[in-house]
């Protein structure tokens, strides 16, 4: 498995968060057909990487 530096990518929140800190996730985007987020309480712990098509359809769900 190769190892995907997201050192450059711009993260962003949901457009739902608020400035309170609450429970919160940051996605970037700029990475042909994966989607990283990670905790934006907690950014220096990592990301998950989803596949572009995984991402939309958990994204699909939710919105439904």
């Amino acid at each position: 498995m190769r190892a995907i530096d997201l050192s450059d990518v711009t993260w962003r929140k949901s457009s739902y968060s608020n400035q309170d800190g609450g429970e919160c996730l940051e996605v970037a985007a700029g990475i042909p057909s994966l989607v990283p987020v990670r905790d934006s309480k907690d950014p220096d712990r990592g990301a998950l990487l989803f596949g572009a098509s995984a991402w939309s359809a958990f994204i699909d769900g939710v919105a439904r």
